[in-house]
Protein backbone atom coordinates (compact mmCIF):
# COMPACT_ATOMS: atom_id res chain seq x y z
CA UNK A 1 0.00 0.00 0.00
CA UNK A 2 3.08 2.49 0.55
CA UNK A 3 4.66 1.52 -2.84
CA UNK A 4 1.41 3.34 -4.53
CA UNK A 5 1.40 6.16 -2.29
CA UNK A 6 4.78 6.89 -2.79
CA UNK A 7 4.44 6.74 -6.77
CA UNK A 8 1.04 9.08 -6.67
CA UNK A 9 2.87 10.98 -4.07
CA UNK A 10 5.97 11.54 -6.81
CA UNK A 11 3.00 12.13 -9.34
CA UNK A 12 1.98 15.19 -7.32
CA UNK A 13 5.53 16.50 -6.88
CA UNK A 14 6.04 16.32 -10.46
CA UNK A 15 2.86 18.25 -11.17
CA UNK A 16 3.52 21.12 -8.95
CA UNK A 17 7.05 21.47 -10.54
CA UNK A 18 5.57 21.13 -14.11
CA UNK A 19 2.49 23.67 -13.01
CA UNK A 20 5.25 26.22 -11.52
CA UNK A 21 7.36 26.15 -14.79
CA UNK A 22 4.13 26.54 -17.09
CA UNK A 23 3.45 29.66 -13.93
CA UNK A 24 6.39 31.26 -15.03
CA UNK A 25 5.89 30.99 -18.62
CA UNK A 26 2.71 31.82 -18.26
CA UNK A 27 4.14 34.98 -16.72
CA UNK A 28 6.58 35.66 -19.06
CA UNK A 29 3.78 35.53 -21.97
CA UNK A 30 1.05 37.78 -20.04
CA UNK A 31 4.06 40.49 -19.44
CA UNK A 32 5.01 40.40 -23.05
CA UNK A 33 1.55 40.53 -24.10
CA UNK A 34 0.66 43.62 -21.62
CA UNK A 35 4.09 45.41 -23.31
CA UNK A 36 2.67 44.85 -26.70
CA UNK A 37 -0.50 46.38 -25.74
CA UNK A 38 1.29 49.30 -24.20
CA UNK A 39 3.19 50.03 -26.95
CA UNK A 40 0.34 50.13 -29.09
CA UNK A 41 -1.84 52.22 -26.72
CA UNK A 42 1.49 54.60 -26.84
CA UNK A 43 1.46 55.06 -30.64
CA UNK A 44 -2.65 55.93 -30.75
CA UNK A 45 -1.81 58.38 -27.59
CA UNK A 46 1.34 59.95 -29.89
CA UNK A 47 -0.18 59.93 -33.19
CA UNK A 48 -3.53 61.64 -31.33
CA UNK A 49 -2.14 64.04 -28.65
CA UNK A 50 0.38 65.86 -31.59
CA UNK A 51 -2.04 68.48 -32.67
CA UNK A 52 -3.29 68.82 -28.92
CA UNK A 53 0.05 69.23 -27.66
CA UNK A 54 0.98 72.75 -30.41
CA UNK A 55 -2.75 73.90 -29.18
CA UNK A 56 -1.95 73.63 -25.32
CA UNK A 57 -5.50 71.67 -25.21
CA UNK A 58 -4.88 70.45 -21.49
CA UNK A 59 -8.31 69.38 -21.45
CA UNK A 60 -8.42 67.53 -24.54
CA UNK A 61 -5.41 65.73 -23.89
CA UNK A 62 -6.64 64.63 -20.08
CA UNK A 63 -9.94 63.09 -22.27
CA UNK A 64 -7.20 61.64 -24.72
CA UNK A 65 -5.77 59.88 -21.81
CA UNK A 66 -8.83 59.22 -20.28
CA UNK A 67 -10.56 56.90 -23.17
CA UNK A 68 -6.70 55.37 -24.11
CA UNK A 69 -6.11 54.31 -20.36
CA UNK A 70 -9.57 52.39 -20.55
CA UNK A 71 -7.52 50.18 -22.95
CA UNK A 72 -4.26 49.34 -20.50
CA UNK A 73 -4.74 46.73 -18.35
CA UNK A 74 -4.85 47.75 -14.44
CA UNK A 75 -6.21 51.58 -15.29
CA UNK A 76 -9.43 50.53 -14.31
CA UNK A 77 -7.97 49.68 -10.62
CA UNK A 78 -5.68 52.26 -10.26
CA UNK A 79 -2.35 50.17 -10.94
CA UNK A 80 -1.68 51.71 -14.77
CA UNK A 81 -1.12 55.22 -15.84
CA UNK A 82 -0.80 57.30 -18.65
CA UNK A 83 0.59 60.67 -18.53
CA UNK A 84 1.80 63.20 -21.10
CA UNK A 85 4.82 65.18 -20.23
CA UNK A 86 5.96 68.45 -21.97
CA UNK A 87 9.10 69.33 -23.58
CA UNK A 88 10.80 70.72 -19.86
CA UNK A 89 9.18 67.12 -18.35
CA UNK A 90 6.51 68.29 -16.21
CA UNK A 91 3.40 67.06 -16.16
CA UNK A 92 1.41 68.33 -19.09
CA UNK A 93 -1.97 66.10 -18.37
CA UNK A 94 -2.54 62.53 -16.70
CA UNK A 95 -5.04 59.89 -16.62
CA UNK A 96 -4.71 59.84 -12.54
CA UNK A 97 -4.06 63.36 -11.39
CA UNK A 98 -4.18 62.17 -7.60
CA UNK A 99 -0.73 60.66 -8.32
CA UNK A 100 0.87 62.46 -11.22
CA UNK A 101 -0.20 66.32 -10.55
CA UNK A 102 -0.31 68.46 -13.21
CA UNK A 103 2.93 70.69 -13.24
CA UNK A 104 5.17 68.14 -11.52
CA UNK A 105 8.56 67.98 -12.91
CA UNK A 106 9.60 63.88 -13.49
CA UNK A 107 12.41 63.81 -16.15
CA UNK A 108 15.71 64.55 -14.55
CA UNK A 109 14.91 63.30 -10.72
CA UNK A 110 14.62 60.85 -9.08
CA UNK A 111 11.69 58.11 -9.44
CA UNK A 112 11.14 55.72 -6.61
CA UNK A 113 14.37 55.66 -5.96
CA UNK A 114 15.63 55.43 -9.26
CA UNK A 115 17.35 57.97 -11.63
CA UNK A 116 15.83 59.52 -14.16
CA UNK A 117 16.87 60.85 -17.76
CA UNK A 118 16.15 64.57 -18.99
CA UNK A 119 14.30 65.73 -21.45
CA UNK A 120 17.28 65.48 -23.52
CA UNK A 121 19.03 62.69 -23.05
CA UNK A 122 15.52 60.70 -24.40
CA UNK A 123 16.00 60.01 -27.89
CA UNK A 124 14.48 57.11 -28.52
CA UNK A 125 12.20 55.22 -25.84
CA UNK A 126 13.31 54.53 -22.57
CA UNK A 127 12.27 51.88 -20.13
CA UNK A 128 12.79 51.68 -16.31
CA UNK A 129 12.39 47.82 -15.05
CA UNK A 130 11.58 48.83 -11.03
CA UNK A 131 12.84 46.34 -8.51
CA UNK A 132 9.31 45.42 -7.39
CA UNK A 133 8.58 44.19 -11.31
CA UNK A 134 6.72 47.40 -12.33
CA UNK A 135 7.45 49.01 -15.25
CA UNK A 136 8.34 52.91 -15.70
CA UNK A 137 8.32 53.58 -20.04
CA UNK A 138 9.12 57.26 -21.90
CA UNK A 139 8.40 57.80 -25.34
CA UNK A 140 9.51 61.15 -26.91
CA UNK A 141 6.32 63.06 -28.78
CA UNK A 142 7.96 64.64 -32.03
CA UNK A 143 6.63 66.92 -34.45
CA UNK A 144 6.73 66.17 -37.88
CA UNK A 145 9.86 68.23 -38.45
CA UNK A 146 11.65 66.42 -35.53
CA UNK A 147 11.20 68.36 -32.81
CA UNK A 148 10.52 67.03 -29.51
CA UNK A 149 7.15 68.61 -28.07
CA UNK A 150 6.81 66.58 -25.28
CA UNK A 151 6.78 62.93 -23.97
CA UNK A 152 4.23 59.99 -23.30
CA UNK A 153 5.32 58.13 -19.59
CA UNK A 154 3.56 55.05 -18.87
CA UNK A 155 3.56 53.45 -15.15
CA UNK A 156 2.15 49.69 -14.61
CA UNK A 157 2.10 48.16 -11.63
CA UNK A 158 3.79 44.55 -11.06
CA UNK A 159 0.10 43.59 -10.17
CA UNK A 160 -0.66 44.23 -13.27
CA UNK A 161 1.64 41.23 -14.46
CA UNK A 162 0.72 38.59 -12.09
CA UNK A 163 -0.57 35.44 -13.18
CA UNK A 164 -4.15 34.08 -13.42
CA UNK A 165 -3.78 31.83 -10.35
CA UNK A 166 -6.85 30.02 -10.55
CA UNK A 167 -6.71 28.90 -13.70
CA UNK A 168 -3.40 27.15 -13.36
CA UNK A 169 -4.63 25.61 -10.23
CA UNK A 170 -7.75 24.35 -11.69
CA UNK A 171 -5.33 22.91 -14.52
CA UNK A 172 -2.95 21.40 -11.92
CA UNK A 173 -5.38 19.57 -9.68
CA UNK A 174 -7.15 18.29 -12.84
CA UNK A 175 -3.97 16.73 -14.37
CA UNK A 176 -2.74 15.37 -10.71
CA UNK A 177 -5.94 13.57 -10.61
CA UNK A 178 -5.58 11.92 -14.02
CA UNK A 179 -2.17 10.73 -12.90
CA UNK A 180 -2.90 9.26 -9.58
CA UNK A 181 -6.24 7.59 -11.35
CA UNK A 182 -4.08 5.92 -13.67
CA UNK A 183 -0.35 4.98 -11.75
CA UNK A 184 -2.48 3.93 -8.50
CA UNK A 185 -3.45 0.87 -10.29
CA UNK A 186 -0.19 0.50 -11.97
CA UNK A 187 1.66 0.70 -8.88
CA UNK A 188 -0.08 -1.92 -6.75
CA UNK A 189 0.29 -3.94 -9.44
CA UNK A 190 4.10 -3.08 -8.88
CA UNK A 191 4.21 -3.28 -5.68
CA UNK A 192 3.05 -6.36 -4.78
CA UNK A 193 6.17 -8.06 -6.25
CA UNK A 194 8.38 -5.29 -4.66
CA UNK A 195 6.52 -6.43 -1.22
CA UNK A 196 9.13 -8.56 0.77
CA UNK A 197 12.55 -6.11 -0.17
CA UNK A 198 11.20 -2.96 0.29
CA UNK A 199 9.54 -4.46 3.83
CA UNK A 200 12.91 -4.13 5.07
CA UNK A 201 13.72 -0.95 3.89
CA UNK A 202 10.33 0.07 5.15
CA UNK A 203 10.73 -1.04 8.52
CA UNK A 204 14.12 1.30 8.69
CA UNK A 205 12.20 3.84 7.05
CA UNK A 206 9.77 3.67 10.47
CA UNK A 207 12.52 3.75 12.77
CA UNK A 208 13.38 7.34 11.23
CA UNK A 209 12.70 9.93 13.66
CA UNK A 210 12.57 7.94 16.55
CA UNK A 211 16.04 6.53 17.04
CA UNK A 212 19.80 8.19 16.09
CA UNK A 213 20.44 8.54 12.53
CA UNK A 214 23.61 7.56 12.98
CA UNK A 215 22.39 3.76 13.80
CA UNK A 216 20.08 3.32 11.20
CA UNK A 217 22.53 3.73 8.25
CA UNK A 218 24.05 0.66 8.80
CA UNK A 219 20.64 -1.19 9.20
CA UNK A 220 19.65 -0.20 5.48
CA UNK A 221 19.70 -3.37 3.37
CA UNK A 222 21.68 -4.08 0.71
CA UNK A 223 19.77 -5.24 -2.21
CA UNK A 224 21.09 -6.10 -6.19
CA UNK A 225 17.72 -4.85 -7.37
CA UNK A 226 19.26 -1.21 -9.25
CA UNK A 227 15.77 0.65 -8.04
CA UNK A 228 15.67 -0.52 -4.61
CA UNK A 229 19.67 -0.13 -3.88
CA UNK A 230 18.63 4.10 -5.30
CA UNK A 231 15.92 4.06 -2.75
CA UNK A 232 18.35 2.66 0.30
CA UNK A 233 21.13 5.28 -0.90
CA UNK A 234 18.25 8.16 -0.84
CA UNK A 235 17.71 7.00 2.36
CA UNK A 236 20.98 6.45 3.75
CA UNK A 237 21.61 10.45 2.17
CA UNK A 238 18.82 11.35 4.26
CA UNK A 239 19.52 9.67 7.29
CA UNK A 240 23.29 11.68 7.29
CA UNK A 241 21.43 14.86 6.49
CA UNK A 242 19.63 14.61 9.37
CA UNK A 243 22.40 13.77 11.63
CA UNK A 244 24.11 16.86 10.56
CA UNK A 245 20.64 18.77 11.26
CA UNK A 246 20.48 17.11 14.55
CA UNK A 247 24.37 18.39 15.23
CA UNK A 248 23.71 21.95 13.93
CA UNK A 249 20.58 22.41 16.04
CA UNK A 250 22.47 21.26 18.99
CA UNK A 251 25.18 23.81 17.81
CA UNK A 252 22.85 26.34 17.54
CA UNK A 253 21.62 25.53 20.87
CA UNK A 254 24.49 26.03 22.66
CA UNK A 255 25.26 29.41 20.60
CA UNK A 256 21.71 30.75 21.81
CA UNK A 257 22.40 29.70 25.68
CA UNK A 258 26.21 31.52 25.42
CA UNK A 259 24.78 33.97 23.77
CA UNK A 260 21.83 34.45 26.65
CA UNK A 261 24.60 34.25 29.64
CA UNK A 262 26.38 37.03 27.57
CA UNK A 263 24.08 39.13 27.60
CA UNK A 264 22.82 38.65 31.36
CA UNK A 265 26.52 39.18 31.87
CA UNK A 266 26.50 42.37 30.20
CA UNK A 267 23.59 43.40 32.08
CA UNK A 268 24.64 42.54 35.90
CA UNK A 269 27.97 43.69 35.39
CA UNK A 270 26.39 47.21 34.16
CA UNK A 271 24.47 47.40 37.76
CA UNK A 272 27.78 46.27 39.65
CA UNK A 273 30.25 48.56 37.99
CA UNK A 274 28.07 51.62 38.94
CA UNK A 275 28.30 51.35 42.85
CA UNK A 276 31.62 49.46 42.42
CA UNK A 277 33.75 52.98 41.29
CA UNK A 278 32.18 55.16 44.14
CA UNK A 279 33.03 52.61 46.48
CA UNK A 280 36.47 52.07 45.44
CA UNK A 281 36.81 55.88 45.28
CA UNK A 282 35.11 55.30 49.62
CA UNK A 283 38.37 52.80 50.14
CA UNK A 284 41.01 55.71 49.08
CA UNK A 285 39.77 58.10 50.89
CA UNK A 286 39.26 55.70 54.35
CA UNK A 287 43.25 55.10 52.96
CA UNK A 288 44.48 58.47 52.96
CA UNK A 289 41.95 60.02 55.91
CA UNK A 290 40.98 56.90 57.76
CA UNK A 291 42.80 58.55 61.16
CA UNK A 292 39.47 60.52 61.52
CA UNK A 293 36.74 58.57 63.73
CA UNK A 294 34.49 60.74 61.57
CA UNK A 295 35.49 59.97 58.02
CA UNK A 296 36.19 56.93 59.26
CA UNK A 297 32.66 56.05 60.16
CA UNK A 298 31.35 57.99 57.50
CA UNK A 299 32.67 55.82 55.04
CA UNK A 300 32.53 52.57 56.71
CA UNK A 301 29.08 53.05 56.82
CA UNK A 302 28.87 53.84 52.58
CA UNK A 303 30.93 50.89 52.12
CA UNK A 304 28.06 48.92 53.58
CA UNK A 305 25.37 50.45 52.07
CA UNK A 306 26.91 49.85 48.88
CA UNK A 307 28.07 46.50 49.19
CA UNK A 308 24.25 45.69 50.97
CA UNK A 309 23.01 47.38 47.45
CA UNK A 310 25.60 44.92 44.89
CA UNK A 311 23.80 42.18 47.38
CA UNK A 312 20.71 43.07 46.75
CA UNK A 313 20.94 43.85 42.89
CA UNK A 314 22.66 40.18 42.06
CA UNK A 315 20.11 38.76 44.55
CA UNK A 316 17.59 39.79 42.20
CA UNK A 317 18.31 37.89 39.67
CA UNK A 318 17.35 34.59 41.62
CA UNK A 319 14.17 33.94 41.71
CA UNK A 320 14.15 31.82 44.92
CA UNK A 321 15.98 34.65 46.78
CA UNK A 322 14.62 36.25 49.38
CA UNK A 323 16.17 39.66 50.93
CA UNK A 324 15.62 42.17 53.46
CA UNK A 325 15.69 45.64 52.88
CA UNK A 326 15.64 48.91 54.64
CA UNK A 327 13.62 51.57 54.19
CA UNK A 328 14.84 54.31 51.38
CA UNK A 329 16.44 57.15 54.08
CA UNK A 330 16.92 61.07 52.87
CA UNK A 331 20.74 60.29 53.51
CA UNK A 332 20.67 57.38 50.90
CA UNK A 333 20.72 60.72 48.02
CA UNK A 334 23.87 61.88 49.73
CA UNK A 335 25.48 58.44 49.75
CA UNK A 336 25.00 58.54 45.82
CA UNK A 337 26.02 61.43 45.37
CA UNK A 338 29.33 60.54 46.62
CA UNK A 339 29.32 57.74 44.92
CA UNK A 340 29.32 59.82 41.51
CA UNK A 341 31.62 62.49 42.49
CA UNK A 342 34.74 60.76 40.95
CA UNK A 343 33.17 60.51 37.68
CA UNK A 344 31.54 63.86 37.92
CA UNK A 345 35.06 65.18 38.77
CA UNK A 346 36.83 63.91 35.59
CA UNK A 347 34.06 65.31 33.44
CA UNK A 348 34.24 68.50 35.77
CA UNK A 349 30.42 68.22 35.84
CA UNK A 350 28.67 70.32 38.86
CA UNK A 351 26.12 68.39 40.61
CA UNK A 352 23.46 69.98 42.89
CA UNK A 353 21.15 67.94 45.15
CA UNK A 354 18.06 68.48 47.65
CA UNK A 355 15.60 66.28 49.93
CA UNK A 356 12.25 67.88 50.58
CA UNK A 357 11.04 64.99 52.39
CA UNK A 358 7.53 65.50 54.74
CA UNK A 359 6.43 61.83 55.29
CA UNK A 360 8.05 58.42 56.48
CA UNK A 361 9.91 56.71 53.93
CA UNK A 362 8.10 53.35 53.17
CA UNK A 363 9.86 52.18 50.12
CA UNK A 364 12.74 49.92 49.82
CA UNK A 365 16.38 51.42 49.38
CA UNK A 366 18.47 48.97 46.96
CA UNK A 367 16.30 49.42 44.20
CA UNK A 368 15.52 53.30 44.81
CA UNK A 369 19.55 53.63 45.15
CA UNK A 370 19.88 52.11 41.97
CA UNK A 371 17.30 54.05 39.99
CA UNK A 372 19.17 57.78 41.74
CA UNK A 373 22.59 56.03 40.96
CA UNK A 374 21.67 55.54 36.72
CA UNK A 375 19.75 58.32 36.82
CA UNK A 376 23.01 60.41 38.20
CA UNK A 377 25.36 58.94 35.59
CA UNK A 378 23.09 58.59 32.31
CA UNK A 379 22.81 62.97 33.34
CA UNK A 380 26.00 63.50 34.04
CA UNK A 381 27.06 61.98 30.16
CA UNK A 382 24.47 63.73 28.65
CA UNK A 383 25.38 67.47 30.89
CA UNK A 384 29.02 66.78 29.47
CA UNK A 385 32.03 68.60 30.44
CA UNK A 386 31.47 71.80 32.78
CA UNK A 387 28.08 70.79 32.79
CA UNK A 388 25.09 71.12 35.73
CA UNK A 389 23.09 68.11 36.78
CA UNK A 390 20.62 68.95 39.21
CA UNK A 391 18.51 65.59 41.52
CA UNK A 392 15.74 66.22 43.66
CA UNK A 393 14.29 63.59 46.20
CA UNK A 394 10.61 64.53 47.53
CA UNK A 395 8.28 62.39 49.56
CA UNK A 396 4.73 63.05 50.98
CA UNK A 397 2.60 60.71 52.52
CA UNK A 398 0.89 58.88 49.44
CA UNK A 399 4.26 59.18 46.56
CA UNK A 400 7.96 59.36 46.61
CA UNK A 401 9.45 61.03 43.62
CA UNK A 402 13.02 61.44 42.36
CA UNK A 403 13.88 63.46 39.12
CA UNK A 404 17.21 64.82 37.97
CA UNK A 405 17.97 67.31 35.24
CA UNK A 406 21.03 68.10 33.38
CA UNK A 407 22.41 71.03 31.33
CA UNK A 408 23.01 69.27 27.97
CA UNK A 409 20.92 69.33 25.26
CA UNK A 410 17.53 68.52 25.08
CA UNK A 411 16.14 64.97 24.49
CA UNK A 412 13.22 64.78 22.41
CA UNK A 413 10.10 62.49 23.66
CA UNK A 414 10.48 60.51 20.38
CA UNK A 415 14.31 60.14 20.84
CA UNK A 416 13.21 59.25 25.00
CA UNK A 417 11.01 56.44 23.82
CA UNK A 418 13.35 55.08 21.12
CA UNK A 419 15.88 54.93 24.08
CA UNK A 420 14.15 52.63 26.26
CA UNK A 421 13.21 50.63 23.49
CA UNK A 422 17.11 49.79 22.15
CA UNK A 423 18.19 49.64 25.82
CA UNK A 424 15.21 47.08 26.29
CA UNK A 425 17.86 43.51 26.57
CA UNK A 426 19.20 44.32 23.33
CA UNK A 427 22.24 46.86 23.67
CA UNK A 428 23.94 45.99 27.03
CA UNK A 429 25.91 49.09 27.02
CA UNK A 430 22.67 51.49 28.12
CA UNK A 431 21.20 49.53 30.77
CA UNK A 432 20.93 51.91 33.05
CA UNK A 433 16.88 53.97 31.13
CA UNK A 434 15.17 51.16 31.02
CA UNK A 435 16.12 49.41 34.69
CA UNK A 436 14.67 52.50 35.87
CA UNK A 437 11.50 52.14 33.82
CA UNK A 438 11.49 48.40 34.72
CA UNK A 439 11.53 49.40 38.13
CA UNK A 440 9.06 52.15 38.18
CA UNK A 441 6.60 49.45 36.43
CA UNK A 442 7.30 46.87 39.17
CA UNK A 443 6.44 49.11 42.00
CA UNK A 444 3.15 50.36 40.21
CA UNK A 445 4.67 53.85 39.65
CA UNK A 446 5.90 55.47 36.42
CA UNK A 447 9.23 56.99 34.89
CA UNK A 448 9.15 59.69 32.36
CA UNK A 449 9.99 62.70 30.16
CA UNK A 450 8.90 65.86 31.90
CA UNK A 451 8.30 68.02 28.75
CA UNK A 452 6.77 71.05 30.26
CA UNK A 453 10.01 72.50 30.97
CA UNK A 454 11.39 73.23 26.99
CA UNK A 455 15.06 73.73 26.81
CA UNK A 456 16.58 71.56 29.46
CA UNK A 457 16.07 67.67 29.75
CA UNK A 458 14.38 66.20 33.04
CA UNK A 459 13.76 62.80 34.20
CA UNK A 460 10.77 61.93 36.84
CA UNK A 461 10.96 58.93 38.93
CA UNK A 462 7.47 57.96 41.03
CA UNK A 463 6.22 55.03 43.28
CA UNK A 464 4.26 55.26 45.53
CA UNK A 465 5.36 55.48 48.83
CA UNK A 466 4.19 51.69 50.36
CA UNK A 467 6.21 48.64 50.60
CA UNK A 468 6.98 46.71 47.81
CA UNK A 469 5.09 44.49 46.45
CA UNK A 470 5.25 40.56 47.07
CA UNK A 471 7.01 38.21 44.80
CA UNK A 472 4.44 35.65 43.49
CA UNK A 473 5.83 32.43 44.61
Amino acid sequence: MQIPLGLSLAVLIAAILVTGITARVSTQNARQEILSLLDRAVVLVIAQVRPMMVADDTWRVFALLRDTAELVPGAATGQARLAILDAEGRVFAASDPAKLETGRGLLGKPWRDQPTPTPSEIIDRQRLDQGDGSVVMVDPIRSEDGQTLGFVLTEVDAAVFAPDWPSLAKTALLAIALAVALLVPVGWWVGQRMTRPVGRLVAVIERIGREDPSKLRGAVPATKDPELSRIGDAVSQLMGELEQRKLAEDRALSAERLAAVGRMTAAVAHEINNPLAGLLTATQTLRLHGRSDDIRTRTLDLLDRGLQQIRTTVAALLPQARMDDRPLEPGDLEDIVTLVRVSASKLQVEIRFSVDVDSALRVPSAPLRQVMLNLLLNAMKAAGEHGVVSARLEADETQVTFCVTNSGPPLSAEKFRSTLAAESGRDPRGFGLWVCQELASHHGGRFELDTTQPGQTRLVFQVPNREAPEETT
